[in-house]
């Protein structure tokens, strides 16, 4: 339904004179630039009334008398998807009645991921509204055979305008909602020129609240600053219930994270990777993040097991000492945080005696994957060690720990499995700062001296 355009008053604040047009000076007080602007909204609701024509107020209630409802959710039918959106192991995916905001570089596959979505939920017998502002129906057509999806059922509506887009809405009433992109939607009622703060929250709030009204679930896709960051306002992100990244590490492979989740953990991870047919999911994300080498092990490699949300996978830590160039040394790191890098060096120089301040360091994370876990900095120190003085890790050996400033290995959370990860994966010589309940194939560390102990047997 088209709203009514808001009218415009100017009210002294001095005396409350009202007229439709801005005066230097109030004709009934006669105060100079005392009119202000007042917007009238004849869309306001209006105050809720009983059948008695009274005028009703929302009451507050005590906690104790609230509720909790199940939430509903819709499958996406791609379990690293759902993974992300949150769920338990009877029912994951979208909850009803919630906003979700992607966000990705272009060409990356946010388009492509919420058409192979929508080809889903249409097997699950839902309508899908699909809302474009970048793309003509011709070119979503196109995408979807390539793809060979049987997306005949979903209706396509290509248009700017939101008042289009409500109208469609209350129209079909679909279960889901796809608006390709937000930043490409406007209102009359906030001008003519998308993408300005102004149009973004107030097209994303509109969208919002007919979502929340009915058992639906609105997937918005957004455009991003070369910094990374969602471009537009930051209470867009506040606005929404759930906000995904869409990262990539290279042309295939492409990575699926919560920033936001009100239904669900941020800590899952989605891995995908981009084939012909499209985002396929990784069964195996170990053989992601370890190289398969014929030979032996070179220096300055370390392998380590992380959880991601609730799964559990070993990573290839790559790292390089090459002696400085200029007089301070510098710390090339992406996929781990350089203060972490600079702090481990910094540890390996005081306790165990090895001279790192000369050196300009690389690190890497085979696969691409970005590392924030503590548990991370026993296989980290191992790796610089071993680039610093050339001598490789010995085979199938893997190093678990958090490495404190005093040099201590300390224990880490899960211990029971990630050594189980490392032996289903073939590492037969697991370093950790604590047995397991078997301990056979653990060897136990208290401190850097003893871990380059274990490691390099000198």
């Amino acid at each position: 339904m088209t709203k009514k355009k808001a009218s415009i008053s100017y009210k002294c604040k001095i005396c409350g004179y009202t007229q439709p047009g801005w005066l230097g000076r109030c004709p009934s007080c006669g105060e100079w630039n005392s009119l202000e602007e007042q917007i009238l909204d004849s869309n306001a609701a209006s105050p809720l009334k009983d059948v008695n024509g009274n005028v009703t107020k929302v009451k507050p209630v005590p906690l104790a008398s609230v509720t909790v409802q199940k939430e509903d959710r819709i499958s996406t039918g791609n379990k690293e998807f759902n993974r992300v959106l949150g769920g338990n192991a009877h029912c994951m995916g979208a909850t009803k009645r919630s906003a979700i905001l992607i966000g990705g570089e272009p060409g990356i596959g946010k388009s492509t991921l919420l058409i192979q979505t929508a080809a889903q939920v249409l097997k699950q017998k839902e309508k899908v509204l699909y809302v474009s502002g970048e793309e003509s129906a011709s070119q979503i057509k196109g995408r979807a055979l390539r793809l060979k999806l049987n997306t005949d059922a979903i209706e396509i509506l290509c248009t700017l305008r939101l008042e289009d887009i409500l109208d469609a809405l209350d129209s079909i009433k679909p279960t889901v909602v796809i608006i390709d992109s937000i930043q490409t939607v406007y209102s009359a009622e906030m001008g003519l020129v998308p993408g300005t703060v102004n149009q973004l929250k107030y097209c994303a709030n509109e969208l919002i609240a007919w979502v929340k009204e009915r058992d639906s679930v609105l997937f918005m896709t957004a455009h991003i600053t070369k910094d990374g960051n969602i471009a537009g306002p930051k209470s867009l992100e506040h606005m929404v219930d759930t906000v995904i990244s869409f990262e990539r590490n290279n042309d295939e492979v492409r990575f699926l994270r919560a920033l936001k989740n009100r239904f669900g953990s941020v800590d899952e991870l989605g891995i995908f990777m981009m084939e012909s047919e499209g985002l396929k999911a990784v069964q195996d994300p170990s053989s992601l993040f370890l190289t398969r080498r014929g030979g032996k092990t070179p220096a300055g490699i370390a392998y380590v097991c992380v959880f991601e949300g609730s799964r559990c996978f070993a990573v290839e830590i790559q790292a390089l000492t090459v002696p400085a160039k200029a007089a301070v040394n510098r710390v090339y790191s992406d996929k781990i945080d350089s203060a972490r890098v600079s702090r481990v060096a910094a540890v390996l120089e005081k306790r165990a005696g090895i001279k790192l301040s000369e050196q300009d360091i690389y690190i890497n994370v085979a696969g691409g994957m970005r590392l924030t876990e503590s548990a991370i900095d026993a296989s980290l120190a191992a790796a610089l060690y071993s680039a610093r003085t050339d001598v490789p890790l010995e085979e199938n050996t893997i190093i678990l720990g958090e490495l404190s400033l005093a040099g201590e290995i300390r224990p880490v959370t899960k211990l029971k499995q990630r050594v189980k990860t490392a032996r289903d994966l073939g590492f037969t010589n697991i370093i950790a700062p604590e047995k397991d309940e078997k301990g056979s194939s653990v060897t136990s560390v208290s401190n850097v001296k003893d871990l380059v102990k274990a490691i390099f047997k000198s």
